[in-house]
């Protein structure tokens, strides 16, 4: 029996957008609506816990009646074909109820939450990682440990844990797809440059792709469109 190719694939909020979930920094996204150092980083929590708690409890409650769109459940196909790694900057969970089976998370996972304070600001451990699914947490509410509890979110001004993770596994790839991300949030947006010289890498996105990089084959469409024609690509060959 042959080896299957290992298909890495880096996705970003762009293939959640078609689920109905805000991105970013498109216009309308949440970066026009908030400022990220207000939500979105280590010292807007320090300012102000309850205005983070009560932004993720937002986003948390709302996750649960979006689903998994026509670009989360091709990716998750993929894996009928090759040896699929997900390296997803999205914070939801619609990778894994598309039935994708190995997921990195870099940023994090909406539906969990850990300790303020714990073993993982140490190691990066996961074990004290709770998973509440779509519910709510409120200042106060402490982990087994004593400590707050917060959302299991990567900040702006804290590390990404499991970004070597990622490398290892970009390092390993026979073809890299990049989905539903502008590449401009590090150190996601440089993982394309660990990929062996020789493999193809695939970029879909609608708008223009300011990377120049004569490998990279820039399938310009929405997420669920551009997913079509990159299956029928890789198809061919």
């Amino acid at each position: 029996m042959s080896r299957k190719q290992k298909l890495v694939v880096l996705t970003g909020a762009g293939v959640s957008a078609e689920s109905g979930l805000d991105t970013f920094r498109d216009s309308g996204g949440l970066w026009g609506k908030y400022d990220p150092q207000v939500v979105a980083s280590i010292d807007g929590w320090h300012r102000n816990k309850r205005l983070m708690i009560d932004f993720y409890n937002d986003l948390r409650v709302g996750l649960k009646d979006k689903k998994p769109n026509k670009a989360h459940l091709l990716i998750a196909q993929l894996e009928e074909k090759y040896n699929v790694t997900v390296i997803t900057q999205n914070v939801d969970n619609l990778h894994e109820r598309a039935g994708s089976t190995r997921i990195i998370h870099l940023h994090g996972e909406l539906t969990k939450v850990r300790p303020e304070v714990g073993e993982y600001d140490r190691t990066f451990s996961e074990k004290e990682v709770i998973d509440i699914g779509y519910g709510t947490i409120d200042l106060g509410d402490l982990a087994p440990n004593g400590s707050q509890l917060r959302p299991h979110i990567v900040w702006f001004g804290e590390s990404v844990p499991q970004i070597e993770r990622a490398i290892e596994e970009v390092e390993q790839a026979d073809i890299m797809l990049i989905v539903g991300t502008s590449l401009q949030v590090y150190p996601a947006a440089g993982l394309y440059r660990y990929a062996d010289p020789h493999i193809p890498i695939y970029i879909i996105d609608p708008k223009d792709v300011a990377i120049c990089d004569g490998r990279i084959n820039h399938i310009k469409a929405v997420a669920s469109e551009g997913m079509e024609t990159f299956i029928r690509e890789i198809e061919k060959n």
